[in-house]
């Protein structure tokens, strides 16, 4: 038997994600230029770069796709580069609250369904030893704000706004009202709303 679906990226939190809502997922990662473009808001720009994605893969099933940024002071903060981007990311968030947002998008033949998930988050104050002690697990490398939620970073979290799973990476409850729409059912979603 094949997969329901296809996840056009290779984070294993996504398809991790995907895997929870009882889906068989074929991972085939997209490569597109994920430069914004000149004057690109935040938001445009992660609807675009998940819909680009969406679209670049040819698959016989649902290809869902995404991608996902934080955001604070209207900057972009994607991957950081090396420890010092981490640092001053860090250094950034620490106090204070920030956007996480996901550009999403499902696409099935000439069926297309897209949004962007914004959560927002807000950190405790961070000290120089924590900042740290976090580089050394080696999580924040590969992650948008140099952190990811479901790990040690959780503890940084004072509060939250929106959807949890949009933090870590796909926003499943609308990614999964969407899959229902292209005829994908998890968990018996055929025409909920």
């Amino acid at each position: 038997m094949g997969s329901d679906i296809c996840l056009a990226s290779q984070s294993p939190r996504r398809r991790d994600l995907l895997s929870a809502l009882g889906l068989t997922v074929d991972v085939r990662p997209a490569h597109i230029d994920e430069t914004p473009l000149a004057n690109e808001a935040a938001r445009e720009h992660v609807g675009r770069l998940a819909l680009a994605k969406a679209q670049a893969i040819e698959h016989p099933r649902p290809v869902v796709a995404a991608d996902t940024i934080v955001t604070v002071d209207g900057l972009i903060l994607g991957k950081p580069v090396d420890k010092a981007d981490y640092y001053a990311m860090a250094q950034r968030l620490s106090g204070r609250a920030h956007q996480v947002m996901t550009g999403w998008a499902v696409t099935f033949g000439d069926q297309i369904i897209a949004d962007v998930e914004i959560t927002e988050v807000e950190f405790v104050t961070l000290t120089d030893p924590m900042i740290e002690a976090y580089w050394v697990t080696g999580e924040a490398s590969d992650k948008a704000g140099g952190y990811g939620i479901q790990g040690p970073a959780g503890v940084w979290v004072r509060s939250l706004r929106g959807d949890y799973n949009n933090v870590v990476g796909l926003p499943t409850t609308p990614v999964a009202h969407a899959l229902a729409a292209v005829g994908v059912n998890p968990w018996g979603l055929a025409h909920a709303r």
